[in-house]
């Protein structure tokens, strides 16, 4: 068992990571000033470069590389800033992904070269009013008429909402009861019928749009439809590789603060020494390493042991896990060693503590991954319904 990067691997972190300090933090401060995701223009550079569906088959213009290659360029672009790599995320770790894996060829030639060419994001739409963690509550209706697929409902906490270009839309096509009868359509965004409430705002994530969305009578070739009534699990199964980009931007967020927190330690002296030389310091930074590697460790586990395929969800919910509790830690941890400087807008710490949190919301809360956790490890689901 090897738990060093081959010299290409390192190499492709390297290019990544001096383009992304060098081209990406201008962008990245305008992003986070105005609250507005990045244009086309970054995601046809990140397109030029490779960076979008790295992990995606050569024939539909993707890289046709690893996971693990998929991380690499996802953490480095996103420890500059989150929204920045968004389009990268997406385009690895979202449902371009189920697409390749369960979409049917139509589907696929048309979506996947139009996500790597930076043309399209397509985003998840899971979430609804009152089906969050209990996704399988959702009421999300499509039923089929005339070769055509007609969708009803309203859609929530999509990240995307309103710049994406497509979506995949979970939805009950069936009568049959909560999971069995959930599948999922790809609904570009320019269809009538399909409309977008106010757009919310976040503590973090800024520069990562969301708001509602409404379905009315919303029309779409038969085709479209990616998993019938009754592929909930395939769904699930294509979701924990997402829950391994969630990972990733956690891990990155962290090991970003750290960076910063390290070289400020060093630099800035009290009672006549740098911080760093004080034992209580020592500590904290030993403490904020022994996390970020385990959580790194963690998420290559995930995402090697699955090649080419679909990590396992006791993998994926593991590193998550960590990752998420691990980001909101160091973040936590950076900005007190820099005390009020720490706290203010004017470094880069603040932003790092407020997009930590999200993540430990986004993809499933870090509770959920807890009890998916308890369930693969007695080998049953537990029932989390009342009576």
């Amino acid at each position: 068992m090897d738990f060093t990067l081959s010299e290409e691997q390192l190499a492709l972190q390297q290019s990544v990571r001096q383009f992304a300090q060098n081209e990406l933090p201008a962008i990245a401060r305008q992003i986070e000033e105005d609250d507005e995701p990045p244009g086309i223009e970054l995601r046809k550079k990140f397109a030029e470069l490779g960076y979008l569906g790295v992990n995606l088959p050569e024939e539909f213009g993707g890289g046709g590389m690893s996971h693990l290659d998929a991380v690499l360029v996802l953490e480095e672009i996103a420890k500059v800033s989150i929204a920045v790599a968004f389009p990268v995320f997406e385009s690895c770790f979202g449902p371009c992904l189920a697409i390749a894996h369960f979409g049917n060829d139509a589907m696929q030639r048309q979506i996947l070269p139009q996500v790597c060419s930076g043309d399209i994001i397509v985003a998840v739409s899971m979430s609804e009013p009152n089906a969050g963690s209990a996704l399988t509550d959702l009421t999300t209706h499509a039923r089929i008429e005339g070769g055509q697929v007609i969708i009803n409902g309203t859609k929530r906490w999509c990240s995307g909402a309103g710049h994406s270009e497509a979506y995949i839309v979970y939805c009950r096509m069936s009568d049959a009861p909560g999971a069995k009868g959930i599948g999922a359509v790809m609904v570009p965004k320019q269809c009538e019928g399909f409309s977008f409430g106010k757009r919310d705002h976040h503590m973090g994530f800024r520069g990562v749009t969301s708001a509602d969305m409404y379905l009315d009578e919303v029309r779409v070739p038969e085709e479209n439809i990616l998993v019938p009534a009754g592929g909930f699990g395939k769904l699930m199964d294509a979701f924990d590789l997402e829950r391994c980009g969630n990972t990733t931007m956690s891990l990155a967020v962290a090991q970003s603060a750290f960076d910063f927190v390290l070289d400020y330690v060093q630099d800035r002296q009290q009672f006549g020494k740098p911080l760093v030389d004080f034992q209580a310091v020592q500590i904290q930074l030993a403490e904020m390493k022994m996390k970020l590697d385990a959580a790194r460790l963690l998420l290559y586990r995930a995402v090697v042991n699955a090649e080419q395929d679909l990590p396992s969800i006791a993998e994926s919910s593991v590193a998550k896990c960590f990752a998420n509790e691990t980001a909101r830690e160091v973040t936590g941890k950076a900005m007190q060693l820099m005390g009020g400087y720490g706290y203010s807008k004017e470094f880069p710490l603040e932003q790092k503590l407020r997009d930590a949190w999200g993540w430990g919301i986004a993809g499933g809360a870090i509770d959920i991954q807890k009890i998916n956790i308890s369930a693969a490890l007695v080998g049953r689901r537990f029932n989390q319904r009342a009576g």
